[in-house]
């Protein structure tokens, strides 16, 4: 597979064939956007979209990274990944070269622990634990 930017002119032509993926995700983040406010900061441009096609050009997973600039770095925040089989070495350091190309020095998510288990295996480490509670 295949990591390929989506420029945001092109967010709604590919939205049909992510919109699962996104809303399977998105199950997993809380109440903090629903899937509508996602294709809008998807197609705004305030996200960056790229989707993990096959060799026949078929979308199978997507990505999308906010960007983070802090003092002694650039962060591409991880807002939702998913699809299939796309937790690959190969597809880890395409997805780290495409945040690179976007000027990004750390690559961060937050997920559960489960993600997290298999993170590890592709030299990720847990940074921190985020709690929450509404007020």
């Amino acid at each position: 597979m295949k990591l390929q930017h989506v420029a945001t002119d092109l967010v709604h032509q590919v939205w049909p064939s992510i919109v699962g993926m996104v809303d399977r995700a998105n199950e997993f983040g809380g109440d903090d956007y629903t899937t509508d406010q996602i294709k809008v900061y998807l197609a705004t441009g305030q996200w960056t979209l790229g989707v993990f096609v096959d060799d026949e050009n078929v979308i199978r997973g997507a990505v999308s990274l906010s960007f983070i600039n802090y003092p002694n770095d650039r962060v591409a925040f991880i807002t939702f990944i998913g699809g299939k089989n796309i937790f690959t070495e190969d597809l880890s350091e395409q997805l780290k070269v495409f945040a690179k190309n976007f000027g990004a020095t750390k690559l961060q998510g937050a997920v559960r622990d489960s993600v997290a288990k298999l993170a590890k295996r592709l030299g990720y480490y847990k940074r921190y634990t985020t709690i929450e509670i509404r007020i």
